[in-house]
């Protein structure tokens, strides 16, 4: 949306169109305004203007495309769930131009791991729902979205236990149905080596035995009393993530 405000520099132009970028308002392809067009809508200078987009460049995010200006490339960023929860409270859009999403798996189980016990308040055996997704690029997988929810919150949002994808987001379905606010814990990541399953779904074809490593990032929800849900991300080699700012 065209603003002006003082004292805009190189920085703030950049992280306007890396925004529309990453939430996917701005599609592979898609032109960025002109020169003089993005002078006028941020009130800077042509050499901001340049700066900005040199920025962009070196990120990968633009490239020049002769006559048609600078378009949008093919990111080489893949976001976190916790992102998409954004883009989608932001367009509605719960993928990116290109993404695609299989081998979803719905599940109960009794949880072991010690990590999401201890994030969601388990005791190791209590039952839990995992949702199971691998995301895709142009066809390619990218990374594995894992989701584990306790009890109450399956209680509250009983579609999460249904063998479908979820057509809203399940913080939104939460709120609206306890007046509960849902806030994200702190993201974190780590490396380690990719488990067998974890290998098939990338579709990574390693030695038997073989050692490979992938960055993971978790996050949990909670409302004012309970934790509420884990997420995992598992990102394949050469991945190209976007920290928080």
């Amino acid at each position: 949306m065209p603003y002006r405000s003082a004292g805009m520099g190189y920085a703030d132009v950049a992280n306007h169109f890396r925004a529309r970028i990453k939430s996917g308002e701005l599609a592979p392809g898609d032109a960025l305004p002109s020169v003089a067009e993005i002078r006028n809508q941020f009130d800077v200078a042509a050499k901001t203007v340049s700066r900005a987009l040199g920025v962009l460049k070196s990120e990968g995010l633009v490239t020049s495309r002769g006559s048609l200006g600078t378009v949008v490339a093919k990111s080489p960023l893949v976001i976190t769930g916790t992102d998409r929860l954004d883009r989608m409270s932001r367009n509605g859009r719960r993928y990116a131009p290109g993404e695609t999403s299989s081998g979803h798996r719905v599940m109960r189980r009794s949880v072991h791991d010690a990590d999401v016990c201890k994030a969601l308040d388990l005791e190791p055996g209590d039952e839990a729902v995992i949702r199971i997704r691998v995301f895709r690029q142009d066809g390619r997988p990218t990374s594995i979205g894992v989701s584990v929810y306790p009890p109450h919150t399956v209680n509250a949002v009983p579609e999460l236990a249904e063998d479908e994808r979820m057509i809203r987001q399940f913080d939104a379905l939460y709120t609206e149905r306890t007046g509960r606010e849902v806030t994200k814990g702190q993201r974190a990541g780590h490396v380690r080596h990719a488990s067998q399953d974890e290998l098939d779904a990338l579709e990574i074809d390693a030695p038997p035995h073989a050692a490979v490593p992938v960055m993971v990032v978790t996050v949990t929800f909670h409302d004012d009393e309970n934790a509420l849900g884990y997420w995992e991300d598992v990102y394949a080699p050469g991945s190209r993530v976007p920290m928080s700012e």
